[in-house]
């Protein structure tokens, strides 16, 4: 019996075993890699401002607050304030946020079969600057109380994905093509209706803070309910796409594939641009409009650990989690005191990678 055992097991075989479990590893090293560097970025963008605090005195008030240590440090009360009130709540929302804005990016590049393909592409981001710019200049969805941006980006990006998702299947079966071009109208149709509202609001200030916001901006970031609740979509979605992940690998490898695995590609698509919407518009109205996240971390996540989602869901969230981080603590120090908004400098990272890109698929078509 046990040589039968044996002559089952072929040389590729073998070779199969070995590469899963040196892609498994590969995964697991970079993914503690980045959570080093995370916690150390972190630390950075707590440090970094206006105030000079050491990092000793950092850590002593943070340990404080979060493991209950004795709290010894040189500016007392008002150093902690400063770092647990706004620094601590800054850098978590643009962890939180990073890590959001690459998940959603790596869903819906498998969700069109595009690598060029983010947040902007199916209207989801413009649908939830609508809804938030409708909200801050002529108070909609003020019965939602404190959740009324959140409210109103969500609806936003849902009614842009619905409306994107049925345009797309009145052309005959949704195709991820149809899926990318209707997106695309919508998305300059809503891009439009949001300057609308701009130019229509009475308010000239709550036109230049609607501005501002649609550039991003983590200023917004405390321990109140909108930033638990950012926390906690990203997090639960998270979850749930690594419990799909082989999902996601069948939808990318085309629609006749994920048919043979007994899986229907409109209504994962359906789900899908739902989660994308639960995170992107929780993210819009908390920190605006932030580009170029979605579509720079997938690519630098395929390249590190290759292209199974059970691989590259955890390590984009973690690149996306230290590159939004790093991006505020450059908008906060190049013109200090002044704050540059953080999709300036998403945008400087992300357009020569865009073109670098680009240049790379001519190259191989």
């Amino acid at each position: 019996m046990s040589s039968t055992a044996t002559s089952a097991i072929t040389p590729d075989h073998l070779r199969d075993a070995l590469g899963f479990s040196a892609r498994r590893g590969r995964t697991f090293l970079w993914c503690a890699a980045l959570v080093v560097i995370l916690a150390a970025t972190l630390l950075g963008g707590i440090v970094a401002g206006p105030v000079d605090i050491t990092v000793a005195d950092t850590l002593r008030i943070v340990s404080h607050h979060v493991f209950g240590t004795q709290l010894i440090a040189d500016g007392g009360s008002t150093q902690e304030a400063i770092v647990w009130q706004i620094r601590v709540p800054r850098a978590v929302l643009g962890a939180s946020v990073g890590a959001g804005l690459a998940l959603a990016g790596v869903v819906l590049q498998a969700l069109v079969r595009n690598v060029l393909a983010d947040p902007y592409v199916l209207g989801i981001n413009s649908g939830a600057s609508v809804g938030t710019a409708a909200a801050i200049l002529f108070g909609v969805g003020t019965g939602l109380g404190e959740y009324a941006l959140q409210g109103s980006a969500f609806i936003g990006a849902m009614g842009a994905s619905l409306l994107v998702f049925f345009i797309a299947r009145s052309a005959g079966r949704l195709t991820s093509i149809r899926l990318l071009m209707a997106g695309v109208a919508v998305g300059y149709a809503l891009s439009a209706a949001t300057s609308f509202l701009i130019f229509a609001a009475d308010s000239a200030e709550g036109a230049r803070s609607v501005m501002f916001w649609l550039l991003g901006s983590l200023g917004l970031a405390n321990w109140n309910g909108p930033l638990a609740v950012i926390v906690i979509v990203v997090t639960a979605v998270a979850a749930i796409l690594m419990i799909g992940a082989r999902h996601l690998d069948a939808l990318a490898a085309g629609d006749e594939t994920a048919l043979t695995l007994g899986i229907n590609p409109d209504r994962l698509r359906f789900a899908l641009l739902v989660l994308s919407c639960l995170l992107v518009g929780a993210i819009v109205a908390m920190a605006g409009s932030i580009g170029f996240v979605g579509l720079v971390v997938p690519h630098l996540a395929r390249r590190l650990v290759g292209g199974s989602h059970r691989a590259v869901l955890p390590v984009a969230a973690l690149l996306g989690a230290i590159l939004l981080v790093c991006a505020d603590i450059l908008a906060r120090i190049l013109l200090a005191p002044q704050e540059i908004p953080i999709g300036i400098i998403t945008a400087m990272v992300g357009a020569p990678f865009l073109l670098i890109l680009v240049r790379r698929m001519h190259a191989t078509t």
